[in-house]
């Protein structure tokens, strides 16, 4: 199996935020979904709750942000 970045999907209290997604990458989510529940439809996340976690891997290693926070911090 695809080694996937995304693992765990932690249990949050979500904020509510509404964004348009083109149709394109709702597909490419929704097929990244089902490939995080190993192909199986039956219990794949829903796109809502994958995009927070991808986000945050995305933020997390970013280091081009880190290094610009780090900066912003120091001074």
């Amino acid at each position: 199996m695809t080694r996937l970045k995304l693992t765990d999907l932690a249990d949050e209290k979500p904020v509510r935020l509404t964004l348009e997604l083109p149709a394109r990458l709702h597909r490419d989510l929704t097929a990244y979904a089902l490939a995080v529940n190993g192909g199986d439809p039956k219990g794949a996340p829903t796109v809502e709750r994958l995009v927070p976690p991808m986000l945050e891997r995305f933020i997390a290693t970013d280091r081009g942000f880190a290094k610009g926070r780090r900066n912003s911090q120091a001074g």
